[in-house]
């Protein structure tokens, strides 16, 4: 169950990268700020410093990720089980937060959150079962 758990919350945690390259690098492409719901070039340059920013806590909760993984496979399993829990409870966090938002955010909160949300139980019951 770990070696899954860490294969998808390696997955979320590439997803959040894409996001990052999606609002803070490549946001100025019109297909991309049309498949974030923004309707208009006069939309996308007002919103694109909120863009900018919240890619990077895309990217951020990626790179923690990846460190937590990083950490546990070298041994350091409680750093790194809780940088691994930390972000991918905080990327689920921020998918439930999406759906708060309106009844179009739905499918974007589920693919934000489902990895995180497999990663995270996947990794619970290799614990409570005794992995490491």
């Amino acid at each position: 169950m770990i070696l899954l758990a860490t294969i998808v919350v390696t997955l979320a945690a590439a997803l959040h990268v894409a996001i990052f390259f999606m609002e803070s690098v490549a946001w100025t492409r019109p297909a991309v700020w049309r498949r974030f719901g923004v309707a208009s070039q006069q939309a996308a340059d007002t919103v694109r410093p909120m863009a900018y920013n919240q890619g990077f806590y895309n990217l951020f909760l990626a790179v923690g990720a990846i460190v937590g993984l990083i950490l546990y496979a070298v041994g350091q399993h409680a750093a790194g089980l809780a940088l691994i829990i930390f972000t991918s409870a905080s990327m689920l966090a921020a998918a439930v937060v999406l759906v708060t938002t309106g009844r179009g955010y739905v499918r974007p909160a589920l693919i934000q959150g489902i990895l995180p949300l497999i990663g995270l139980v996947l990794l619970l019951i290799g614990l409570a079962n005794g992995e490491r």
